[in-house]
């Protein structure tokens, strides 16, 4: 069977939920606990497509203000991204376009979709969905509400990520 890797990265500002979308993924756990990351964290699964296995290598990298031409060196070789916001902090929208600015810089034919990140936290959203709906179009992503925490559109927004690779040659 054919193996074919792709190199994904996760981009947004600190405390989105980038780290728990990537364990709630790659194990299916949640934890409370804040865990910053430092540089870049890489981490691994594999699915099975019909005709191959896609092993996706998920670069997990740090956020913010530490995120800088340095960092831009990490995007390098990446097929697809999963830019996410915080839904409690409307701040990280703003963060999104500056992201998908640097990866599409490095990779103009990128495949990204776009992440509000703690969809549970209802009584605290300051995200209304007209705005997410226009700012995914402003940067022709498909958008998914997620919750690292109970899990919610986790899984799906990784599959639509990887149907985009499918046949494995993009």
């Amino acid at each position: 069977m054919k193996v074919v890797q792709k190199k994904v990265c996760l981009l947004g500002d600190f405390a989105v939920g980038k780290t728990s979308l990537v364990r709630r993924f790659v194990v299916g756990r949640f934890e409370d606990k804040y865990l910053s990351t430092i540089g870049v964290k890489v981490s691994r699964k594999s699915l099975e497509r019909e005709d191959y296995k896609l092993n996706l290598l998920i670069w997990d990298l740090v956020g913010g203000n530490e995120f800088s031409r340095a960092e831009t060196g990490y995007l390098v070789g990446t097929a697809g991204a999963l830019v996410v916001c915080d839904l409690t902090r409307p701040d990280t929208l703003e963060a999104v376009r500056r992201y998908t600015s640097q990866i599409r810089a490095v990779n103009p034919h990128v495949h990204l979709v776009f992440l509000g990140n703690k969809i549970d936290r209802t009584e605290e959203r300051a995200i209304d969905d007209d705005t997410l709906t226009a700012v995914a179009t402003e940067l022709n992503a498909p958008i998914f509400l997620t919750s690292a925490k109970t899990g919610e559109n986790v899984e799906a927004a990784f599959a639509h990520l990887a149907e985009l690779f499918e046949g494995g040659n993009s």
